[in-house]
């Protein structure tokens, strides 16, 4: 991860701050507060700003006063109530802003989660950065042969050399096209004093997708938990998990409380059908069910199975 030094200095500027607020805070996440956290080579993820923690949520439950209350057992069980039964306007009280610098195929990815406000780098106004995404050796793999949307075998040897001088050498040779036809530098000095360069609208069509750009994204509470649970999950894209990974951090810090509970019943619970429940029922009573008998799916039993470890039932 680059920071220039004018971005050092102004996270050191804005770290240094010491306002007072009448306003709830959470310490934890004061701590790393505006503090660039490297992600992939060039990337990383920066609280810009939040509203609310654990208190806000069960204020807002029981439309009460003041910080809700006492215990920390009883707003514990209440916030563990909301999230097993689905209730979600509570966590919609409190939200957080990110700044986020990510490789341009991953920003199309997670813009699909229409939840936020999103703010992002204009290359229209500004020239992007010369900087490009590519992946250690280890996280090179062929396409999966039982999943569209996946990845199989890792790359080795030559052939994982071959497409990473591929990648290499394509986004370097895209991006000094895309200076030649500004006519400019990455760091604004002018190629030719005689010539007029193409419009950066236009230019920057002629960039690779691993090239970085930057956003702000700001969200609730509720919708950052609905991102976390699809994209800190192991089948993500290894690019996306990982910026979701360190957002889970910031969770924890956020709402330790709020971050239990998504943990227990979102990220390590499971939904089971009307179908799943009563071949649950028949199994735990002993009876013989199979997949012929139960009702489901091959892909819903091998779920049901797999959920719950009962892999000598998987069907192959």
């Amino acid at each position: 991860m680059k920071l220039t030094k004018e971005q050092q200095q102004e996270i050191k500027d804005l770290q240094s701050q010491d306002n007072k607020t009448k306003r709830v805070v959470a310490p934890q996440l004061e701590s790393i507060l505006f503090e660039a956290i490297p992600i992939l080579d060039h990337g990383f993820v920066r609280v810009i700003d939040y509203m609310g923690d654990d208190t806000s949520i069960v204020q807002a439950a029981r439309v009460s006063y003041g910080k809700g209350t006492k215990k920390v057992s009883t707003d514990s069980g209440l916030i563990k109530y909301l999230m097993r039964h689905w209730h979600s306007t509570p966590f919609e009280m409190c939200e957080i802003k990110y700044h986020i610098k990510l490789p341009i195929f991953i920003a199309r990815q997670w813009i699909r989660h229409r939840t936020a406000n999103v703010n992002e780098y204009s290359a229209r106004y500004s020239i992007l950065d010369k900087e490009f995404y590519l992946p250690s050796q280890e996280n090179l793999a062929a396409q999966s042969k039982n999943n569209r949307q996946g990845r199989g075998e890792v790359l080795t040897g030559d052939q994982a050399e071959e497409v990473l001088n591929l990648l290499k050498s394509d986004a370097e040779r895209t991006y000094d096209n895309y200076e030649t036809m500004l006519n400019e530098r990455y760091d604004g000095t002018v190629i030719n004093e005689k010539k007029s360069g193409l419009a950066r609208e236009l230019a920057r069509m002629n960039l690779t997708l691993n090239t970085y750009t930057q956003w702000y994204w700001k969200t609730d509470l509720l919708n950052l938990m609905n991102f976390l649970r699809l994209r800190a999950d192991s089948h993500a894209q290894y690019e996306i998990r990982a910026y979701a990974d360190v957002m889970l951090d910031t969770l924890k810090k956020w709402v330790p409380i709020t971050f239990e509970a998504f943990m227990d019943y979102r990220v390590g619970g499971t939904e089971v059908s009307s179908k799943g429940k009563r071949v649950l029922k028949d199994l735990i009573s002993g009876k013989n069910i199979n997949i012929d008998s139960s009702g489901l799916s091959k892909r819903e039993w091998n779920e049901l199975m797999n959920a719950f470890d009962l892999d000598k039932k998987i069907v192959k």
